[in-house]
């Protein structure tokens, strides 16, 4: 795990936006133990063998958590995005379905 990733979590702000990434984050090492982590374009990356898999978005009211490869992804109709790359929008109070994301995320990364 990257020391750079893990300031960037704890520097965001409010709070519940820190433990929502704190979350995301330990879905994505439980689905992909051999993820890379990086911060790319102010905001953490998650690879698998140097491919993208998953993103974590902070905006001003929401957090996006975004999952890579998912064209072959039977995604619920909360999610957006164009065919190869789906994205959750995670608002204050929301409650994801974590391991729905965990699910969605190793079916995505399998062939990575």
């Amino acid at each position: 795990m990257s020391q750079e990733v893990a300031t960037f979590i704890k520097d965001l702000k409010p709070e519940w936006k820190v433990e929502l990434c704190q979350k995301l984050r330990q879905v994505v090492f439980e689905s992909i133990p051999e993820a890379q982590e990086r911060i790319q374009y102010k905001k953490p990356h998650f690879l698998k063998n140097g491919q993208y898999a998953a993103v974590i978005s902070p905006s001003k009211d929401a957090i996006a958590f975004m999952i890579m490869n998912a064209k072959e992804l039977d995604v619920p109709k909360e999610f957006e995005g164009p065919a190869e790359r789906k994205w959750l929008k995670i608002r204050e109070g929301d409650k994801p379905d974590y391991d729905m994301l965990a699910q969605l995320l190793r079916q995505a990364s399998h062939n990575l």
